[in-house]
């Protein structure tokens, strides 16, 4: 038996499936499409989790990617951040988004339309 280890760190992006606040409503399906494209096109690997995030005066349906230190390809922490930022822009385009969150143990950034 072989046993591999890494260091632990991790990322999520907090993505909505709407448009804006009141625009179309995208599918955990097309999220899965367009990181599936990411990861094909880089050679990495995330999870898509569906979601709801509920806050004042609303509920929105949203997904999860999860991005990890994988033993098997361990790559430094600084690649899997700026892969999270990289994925984060892209749903930024793609769904519309105002604006997304990605939170690791010791970070949290937002990404914003400019």
């Amino acid at each position: 038996m072989i046993i591999k280890n890494a260091n632990t760190y991790w990322a999520n992006i907090y993505v909505g499936l709407q448009e804006g606040y009141d625009g179309e409503t995208h599918t955990i399906q097309e999220a899965m499409t367009i990181v599936k494209q990411y990861c094909d096109e880089v050679g990495y690997c995330v999870t898509v989790t569906p979601t709801t995030f509920v806050y004042r005066n609303g509920i929105e349906p949203g997904c999860i990617v999860g991005l990890i230190n994988y033993p098997r390809f361990p790559v430094p922490i600084t690649v899997t951040l700026q892969h999270a930022k990289n994925i984060a822009k892209l749903f930024l385009e793609k769904f519309n988004q105002n604006r997304i969150s990605v939170v690791s143990p010791a970070h949290t950034f937002m990404v914003e339309k400019e």
